[in-house]
């Protein structure tokens, strides 16, 4: 039994054992001298064991159910696993400039993505929470990385605050659920619920853990660390945030709903509408104002997460499928501005403000085509890949009998398409002041332009999304059952 039950979880084994033996290899083996080599050894990990888990999926139960590998956990593991790994390559030059390239920074990013693997596969609440912790506590680390910066100490103190109040809620929520149905195996659970239905301790319970759950994808109104911690973190740390994290919230979310409370959406789906509907109109309102570009990717990872829990409220298995559709296409989106926003230099020093985008298309007009072709996709300007992605989560919804939800979503929609387009207007026809230094590297370049054509190419007939779509209802339907 353990030799089967290890052999479902071995891609979380192989990493967490590779992490503590490179760990030993910084600590004994050199240092900081060793940084840059052990960087590279982690993103070619998590790369190699993505290309495993697609290539060769290992399907099944381990532990007694508290582990689950089944299509809807691989799908979002391989979008894990090669989002973390574009971004260490993605930061190495950033962080080598200003001498942050420790060896410990590549080990956090790799201990952090086994917690998220053991999060989307969590059969178990208090799988989930162990998984959720160790992600978590990382990321802590990750975040006030920047030891001489107040702004990222702040950051790092922020997210451990607020982290502890979501990780009570969350337990306290679990509590709650064992109490009504004596089991936190999420299988058990929907036993209990198709049998005996949900009452109001068991309601409590799931408030409890929506709001929980909703603090770790930074939706409203559990948004509070968001904006600072993007800001404050070092730029990598930051594209990192939005990428990997936000993908195994989702879908630890979904996981908890569907196998815990499948059966009784009633339940629950009053909380995602709102929590949804919140997260929409406050990050399209709220990116309105905003100055620093990296706060303004924060207001927009808000809204964004509320548009992929519109798929989630739907509560079928086309809401499933939506949501995965909406989640891959959310990363590449924004991988590409974070290759970019990486590079935002003058003088050899880091820039972040908005303002420093002007008159772009003069001095690097390839550059700009790129982003623009981001902005608009972020937006949802058809026919990118970012309107397809609200066109299959309004669509779910609207299936669910949720079209005011998908109305709400095209009103906020429309709102935050205002502070992408004044990027455009700014990069376009405002005059530029002081030009960025402008120079890429080619890791930057290839992240940027593949980034940038896969939005404007990716539905075309001859593409269909590169199979997105077909995979995605595959990993549904394993996951909705």
């Amino acid at each position: 039994m353990i030799g089967a039950d290890i052999s479902i979880i071995l891609p979380e084994v192989i990493l967490a054992v590779s992490a503590m033996a490179l760990l030993m290899l910084g600590t004994y083996g050199g240092g900081d001298k060793q940084a840059v080599l052990i960087n590279w050894l982690v993103a070619g990990l998590l790369f190699v064991l993505g290309l495993w888990i697609m290539l060769d999926p290992s399907e099944g139960e381990a532990f007694n159910g508290a582990f689950i590998a089944d299509g809807f956990a691989q799908y979002t593991k391989v979008l894990m696993l090669w989002s973390a790994a574009i971004i260490l390559v993605l930061a190495r030059d950033f962080l080598q400039k200003r001498e942050l390239l420790k060896f410990e920074f590549p080990i956090l990013i790799a201990l952090s993505v086994v917690g998220m693997m053991i999060m989307v596969s969590a059969g178990d609440l208090m799988n989930l929470y162990m998984g959720l912790e160790l992600q978590s506590l990382s990321l802590y680390v990750v975040a006030a990385f920047r030891r001489d910066s107040l702004k990222s100490t702040e950051a790092g103190l922020k997210y451990f605050v607020l982290g502890a109040l979501s990780s009570g809620l969350l337990l306290y929520g679990a509590s709650m659920v064992y109490g009504y149905t004596g089991t936190t195996n999420l299988g058990q659970v929907a036993e209990v619920v198709a049998a005996e239905g949900v009452g109001l301790g068991l309601t409590f319970g799931i408030v409890f853990l929506c709001a929980g759950l909703a603090f770790k994808i930074s939706a409203a109104p559990f948004h509070m660390w968001t904006p600072d911690v993007y800001e404050g973190s070092p730029t990598p740390v930051t594209a990192f945030f939005a990428s990997a994290p936000k993908v195994a919230a989702a879908a630890m979310f979904a996981r908890v709903m569907y196998d815990g409370f499948g059966d009784a959406p009633e339940a629950w789906r009053q909380i995602i509408v709102f929590i949804s509907i919140a997260s929409m109109f406050w990050g399209a309102i709220a990116a309105i104002g905003q100055t620093d570009i990296k706060r303004l990717m924060a207001y927009s990872s808000i809204g964004h997460m509320g548009f992929a829990l519109v798929g989630l409220a739907a509560g079928t298995e086309q809401g499933a499928q939506a949501l995965l559709v909406y989640l891959a296409i959310y990363v590449v989106m924004n991988i590409g501005m974070f290759a970019y926003i990486l590079c935002m230099e003058r003088g050899g020093r880091p820039v972040t403000q908005i303002s420093d985008l002007a008159g772009l298309s003069k001095a690097s007009p390839g550059h700009a085509l790129a982003l623009t072709a981001l902005l608009f996709s972020l937006a949802g300007v058809p026919p990118l890949a970012g309107f397809f992605g609200k066109y299959f989560v309004f669509l779910a919804a609207v299936e669910a009998g949720l079209a005011p939800l998908a109305i709400a979503g095209a009103i906020a929609s429309v709102i935050g398409a205002f502070y992408y387009l004044r990027i455009v207007k700014m990069m376009y026809f405002d005059e530029v002041g002081e030009a960025l230094d402008g120079r890429l590297s080619l890791s930057h370049r290839l992240a940027l332009g593949v980034s940038a054509l896969a939005m404007s190419v990716a539905w075309l007939p001859f593409l269909n999304g590169f199979g997105v779509v077909e995979i995605s209802a595959s990993a549904a339907a394993s996951l909705v059952q």
